[in-house]
């Protein structure tokens, strides 16, 4: 919280006066909230920052194997610390996160992105609503490396976030193996669905006008006619359907000519051109050496205790 007063040049009036940052904090399921993480809850809480309640519940490993079960387990240890943060720091913003899935009953392996995965994120986007706090989902996986499963168990967890109402989504690009790791290339690809979706929510895409719906095109075309040329579709050609950067539409001839590159490769293509054209933000030079003072000052302290 320092390192972000000081960068931001903010006083500790400022600070606390609205939402600078915000932390997520998981339960220890089943019925438990450790003490390091509650800890750094009640910090954040004192001075007027977001936290996020998340229970990491699996069903059928520390959650009850029903999805009905998972969630209400879920929820009650979300409300549990919810209650603390309230009573210590009445009005604190607080949110509830949802991340109940399922294991494979197979290996005992955490599984994302599965059936039960999106109704428990749904079911949990209802009990929220009536609660009336902010929403957190998440976009995961429990695929290896980034290939269909990755995406198919992603745009499953994407939309139950959509359609739960969620406020904020965690882990919207780049998870691997159920969060052990970050792909730059899945990254990018999670991007491209991510940019889908929010094109599917524009206000463009649900017009229905006179001029949208084109009944004088339709007559001007007829039944042997093609749309290309029509003064219609010259207006809006441009903009009227999505733009992809990963996806390739081109037929099987045009891209095997082409050299016949799988879409992890072309997104890793992208990752690299996108950091070889980074430029770092600008920072003000004072806050900075603060920041640098204060980063050396801790190091010197040996940092937070981590003796619990």
């Amino acid at each position: 919280m320092e390192m972000v007063r000081i960068a931001g040049g903010l006083s500790e009036a400022e600070f606390q006066a609205k939402p600078r940052m915000y932390t997520n904090i998981n339960s220890v399921s089943p019925l438990k909230h450790d003490f390091p993480m509650l800890d750094g809850a009640m910090r954040l809480a004192r001075r007027g920052q977001p936290v996020v309640v998340t229970p990491f519940t699996l069903a059928g490993a520390m959650a009850p194997v029903t999805m009905a079960g998972a969630v209400t387990l879920s929820i009650a240890e979300a409300l549990a610390a919810v209650a603390l943060l309230e009573w210590i720091a009445p009005g604190c913003p607080v949110a509830i996160g949802t991340f109940t899935s399922n294991v494979d009953m197979k290996s005992g392996a955490p599984a994302f992105g599965t059936p039960e995965y999106m109704r428990a994120t749904q079911m949990t986007g209802q009990l929220v609503r009536f609660y009336g706090v902010p929403m957190r989902a998440s976009g995961v996986c429990a695929a290896n490396v980034p290939d269909g499963q990755a995406m198919w168990e992603t745009s499953n967890s994407l939309w139950s976030a959509v359609q739960s109402g969620t406020n904020m989504v965690y882990h919207a690009a780049g998870w691997l193996e159920g969060g052990l790791i970050a792909s730059p290339e899945k990254f990018v690809m999670d991007c491209e669905v991510l940019q889908m979706i929010q094109r599917y929510f524009e206000e463009a895409t649900f017009a229905t006008t006179e001029e949208d719906i084109a009944i004088d095109a339709i007559r001007e075309v007829g039944p042997n006619g093609h749309y290309f040329g029509v003064q219609h579709t010259q207006d809006r050609y441009q903009t009227a359907f999505y733009a992809p950067f990963v996806s390739d539409w081109r037929n099987f001839e045009a891209w095997q000519l082409d050299g016949a590159m799988w879409t992890p490769e072309r997104a890793h293509r992208i990752y690299k051109q996108i950091l070889a054209e980074f430029e770092a933000p600008e920072m003000n030079g004072d806050h900075r050496e603060e920041l640098t003072r204060f980063v050396a000052r801790r190091k010197q302290e040996g940092g937070a205790p981590t003796d619990f």
